[in-house]
């Protein structure tokens, strides 16, 4: 009898050190020893194309324990202050001259990360089907911020609809052309509403992003900005974030992911020339 009863004792006292010794225990991946911690990282970005090449990043990031979290905006002014408030760890959305123009209207202390890609504006056909059958007086839609209208203006020369003065550049204005002779005329408008007005007018020039949005294809321009215009070169769209945090780590994860050759085949793959990578 007392053996049987110290072999029970001996079965209870194994069983609760096993038991013990399995609570302690945690599988790889839910919070045991080598789980991976995981690095929330938020950035603003406009929905086409940014956030579809975030999209695309996510997952690996994921395996870097880095969770992407996108919020998209249609305006270009939210995703700015929301960095600088911190709200928000990044953006993707502008190129770096609206960049240094919207720090110094608003005091803000944003940096440009690292360059993704450029999105050419395109010339696209409304009333009239071709520039071989372009007439005098015919209208042309361009965005009117000072920046967009531009580089539209630079488009038109480059097709040799206008002339503007030499040295101009990316300061052109209508006030600069010094030889048009289809007498075109200029319908300015918001840059996102120009896409809205190719039925109206003869021709639109529109930004890239905008005419992905409206459904057009680069393919379906009449003409582009060259690959080595001046336009191409300084309008690349960029990574911003509050200055300073551009050395963390999960920024440079965030680079190293969307500059990566998985990256630009995707982006050519899918726009098909609408979005050009620049790395």
């Amino acid at each position: 009898m007392k053996k049987t009863i110290a072999l029970l004792l001996i079965l209870i006292l194994t069983a609760v050190a096993l038991a013990g010794c399995g609570g302690d225990a945690k599988p790889e991946g839910e919070g045991g020893e080598g789980a991976p911690e995981t690095t929330v990282l938020k950035i603003g970005a406009s929905t086409v194309p940014h956030a579809e090449i975030l999209e695309f990043v996510k997952p690996i990031l994921a395996k870097e324990g880095i969770d992407l979290q996108i919020t998209e905006y249609t305006d270009y002014v939210i995703p700015n202050t929301a960095v600088e408030s911190h709200e928000l760890d990044a953006n993707y959305f502008q190129h770096v001259p609206y960049l240094d123009s919207f720090n110094q209207e608003n005091g803000t202390h944003l940096v440009s990360a690292f360059a993704v890609h450029y999105e050419p504006m395109g010339l696209f056909a409304g009333k009239t089907a071709s520039l071989d059958a372009i007439a005098d007086g015919a209208t042309i839609a361009v965005p009117n911020d000072p920046t967009n209208e531009a580089r539209a203006l630079l488009l038109l020369e480059q097709e040799g609809l206008i002339k503007l003065k030499d040295g101009v550049g990316l300061d052109a204005t209508p006030n600069d052309i010094v030889e048009n002779s289809k007498n075109l005329k200029l319908f300015e408008a918001e840059a996102a509403a120009v896409a809205r007005s190719v039925q109206d007018v003869d021709f639109a020039i529109i930004n890239g992003n905008y005419a992905l949005e409206a459904g057009f294809k680069v393919s379906d321009a009449l003409a582009i900005e060259s690959a080595d215009s001046e336009a191409a070169q300084t309008f690349a769209n960029i990574v911003a974030v509050y200055e300073g945090d551009e050395t963390k780590p999960a920024i440079q994860a965030l680079a190293k992911a969307l500059t990566s050759d998985e990256t630009k085949k995707f982006i050519e793959e899918k726009y098909q020339g609408s979005v050009v990578p620049v790395f």
